[in-house]
Formats: C-alpha cells, structure tokens, sequence
C-alpha cells in the first residue's frame, strides 16, 4: 500500500453494536454476558453485544423473542442521552481529521480525508489512528474501510467487522468485488436482488459483464447504470460535510408534576452531573450552559447564560443552571420536566481557562476526574453525589455538594 492513494480517499467508520458497546464500557460487569439494549419483555432489540449474537439475537428483533433465543440474557435499559454524548465525543475526534465529515447515522460515518494525507500519513494509518483514539477515548469499537469511493468503503468495514480495518487498493477492487453476491453491493435489497436473480446474475462479476442496456431496462435508467456503475467499483458520489448541533445535555422527567423546589434543585444537579461526565468522556468542555422546563401543561420555555470560561466541571454547570431557574420566579408552578445541556463545545486540551489568585492547584474537576475512573471501573453508581444517593441529605443546599463512594471499593 503506498503512502499516499492517488484521487478521492473515502473513509467510512461504523461502531461496532454501538449501544450494547457503551453499555459495556461503562459497566464492565456486562462484558462477559450475553446481553441486549432494549425492553426486557416489550419493544423490540435496539443492538445486542457479539455474545448475545451466537445465541441468533440481533437489532430489530421483539424482545420476546430474543428471551427465547437466550433465557439467560440481560436486558439493559436505553439510555439516549448517554449514546448521543458518545457519539459527539467520536465525531469530535473525526472534525480534527477533515472537515468533510457526513453523519450516516449516530455511530457511522463517511469522512473524506483525501486532503489529510499530507497532514496525517498514509490512509492505514489514519484508520488505524481513528481506531485507536475511540477505543482510548471512547473505550468502544470501531470497524474501518478506505476505499475510492463511498459504496466501497462502506463494503470494506462491512467486511472486517468486529474491529477491523481495510483499505482497498484501486488495483484491488475488480478481485474484491466480482466474487461477492450481488445482496452485498449498496442499495441491492431484496426486490432489487429477486430481478437480478431472475436475469441469472447472482455475482457482482456476472452484473459488471451484463450489458448497461439490459440492466437499464431490468432495473430502471439510473439504478441500472448505478449498479453497472458500482459494480466495477466507479462511484463518484461525495462527502457532503453537515453542520451537527455542538452540544451535550440531559434531560429528566418527574415520575409525577411536581412544585418542590428542593426535588427540582436535586435534578437539576443530576441533569448537571450527567452532563459534565459525558462532557469529560467526550473530552469536551462548554461555555453556555442552557435550562430547558417544561410544566404540566406541556409548555416548554428555555433560558441560557455563558460562564466566564470553558468548563466540565458539575459544579460550575449546575450553579449557573440553578441561578437560571431561580431567574423565573416561579411560584408554585408544576414542572414535568427539566433538562441541563451545554453548548459552544471544544476540545478539552483547547479549552483556555484564567485560574483565580486563591484557587489551589487541584481542584473540583480532578475530583470528579478520579470518581470518573472510579465509576468506569466498578459501574455508574459506585460514586456519585451525595445528594444523588437514594438517602437525601439534611440541608442539602449547603456548601458544594461532595461526591460519595457507594455500590464497590475503589
């Protein structure tokens, strides 16, 4: 493989089961079972991990079903707000690749990094650069493949998934392609596949010596000269770089509506520390932190102020939170709901911030940073605030609220 591949360079990165992998990496208890994300006895299978898999469970599947196929599984509750950190943490790292990067879906990606060569180095070790930083930072897996074009790329981490990476030569492709089933070309499904089948094509090698002309009437002027087309792997399809929202936040809503004060400022906390920890993981920092309430009535209202610098930190998120909320004046108004998110992210290592003259050295943030390891080791409860834990403290608005230890040992 040379140093540099001549033309377009396509990267496509697809996390491997993304969900049951985040699920995995922040309880490690979950990594020796066969497990599931998604209901336990309703809905349906949302990404089950490999174990899971040799049991014939797989995404979309009626959770009942995958009880039958696997009676000793786990069934582990969706947490969104979670995935979507994550992935803005993953995608964080592909902006600092190119900045032609198109978001297929929230754990996969087509990156253009033709112009990145000369920065970065060859297309393999870009890919296997990409693949070590989301196990490093993410601790997640991710499968790669570089080709020429989009179609193909894609097709190549398809084929080197869980963890792989693969970079097709162009005067590798012909030898790639033509042995394949033509089910494996991009956009072939199954009523597309049923008319080649019936025109005796079952190859992709059968479908690139087939006249355009009679693909074109088999299938249509444009699918038919797409299929002609991809099938000798020429796709000049491209990268189209979107603006994604740059934000990370968490919401909650109240089992019943409720007035309390003091229960509101308990999840704004939670909300707070939620979202500063998938900041931390992401490797994120924000300036604008934004208070999203919505009452009983359905009626959703917004409010947002800046801090003075970047931060990750729970406290400093969740005092500015708090201070937005108290800027309403409600009086006895019942909430359904609350969220925390924060916005104007940047990388962590970027983020520039003016210590005072009386602050020590180490700080709020190493705290929560040791209670992170604590927490990736041992599972999400075993430390959390105090406040958070199912016993509520007297006087909890008291001082900053401390982290306790519960649920392991450190």
């Amino acid at each position: 493989m040379p140093d540099v591949m001549r033309g377009r360079v396509i990267m496509h990165v697809d996390m491997d089961a993304f969900y049951a992998s985040v699920e995995a990496a922040r309880n490690p208890r979950l990594r020796t079972v066969p497990f599931w994300v998604g209901g336990a006895e309703r809905g349906v299978v949302l990404s089950a991990n490999y174990l899971a898999r040799t049991y014939g469970v797989s995404g979309g599947m009626a959770s009942t079903r995958a009880r039958r196929l696997c009676p000793a599984g786990v069934a582990v509750p969706p947490d969104f707000d979670h995935y979507g950190a994550v992935s803005a943490g993953v995608f964080a790292l592909f902006d600092q690749i190119t900045d032609r990067v198109e978001a297929a879906s929230i754990d996969e990606a087509y990156l253009d990094i033709t112009g990145s060569q000369r920065r970065l180095g060859s297309p393999r070790l870009i890919g296997e650069n990409v693949r070590a930083r989301v196990a490093d930072e993410q601790h997640i897996t991710c499968s790669v493949g570089i080709a020429q074009g989009r179609a193909l790329a894609k097709l190549a981490s398809n084929r080197v998934k869980p963890d792989g990476l693969l970079v097709v030569d162009p005067g590798e492709v012909v030898a790639l392609l033509h042995p394949l089933p033509v089910e494996q070309l991009s956009g072939v499904g199954p009523a597309t596949a049923s008319t080649l089948h019936k025109l005796g094509l079952s190859t992709v090698g059968q479908v690139a010596h087939t006249p355009v002309s009679t693909l074109r009437r088999a299938l249509g002027a444009r699918a038919g000269q797409w299929l002609s087309d991809l099938s000798w792997g020429h796709d000049e399809s491209l990268v189209v770089g979107q603006d994604r929202e740059r934000s990370i936040g968490s919401q909650t809503t109240f089992a019943r509506d409720t007035d309390d004060p003091e229960q509101v400022g308990t999840e704004l906390l939670r909300m707070a520390a939620r979202t500063a920890g998938r900041m931390r993981a992401s490797g994120l920092c924000g300036r604008t932190v934004v208070l999203d309430v919505r009452f009983a009535d359905f009626t959703t209202i917004t409010r947002s102020g800046t801090l003075r610098d970047p931060t990750d930190v729970t406290d400093e998120i969740y005092a500015r939170a708090r201070k937005l909320f108290e800027s309403l004046g409600l009086q006895r108004a019942r909430i359904r709901r609350v969220g925390v998110r924060v916005e104007g992210l940047v990388p962590s290592d970027q983020a520039y911030r003016q210590p005072a003259l009386d602050e020590p050295e180490r700080g709020m943030r190493q705290v929560e940073l040791a209670a992170d390891d604590v927490v990736y080791r041992f599972g999400a409860h075993a430390a959390q605030r105090a406040r958070l834990t199912r016993r509520t403290l007297s006087n909890p608005e008291s001082g900053s609220p401390g982290i306790t230890s519960v649920g392991g040992t450190a």
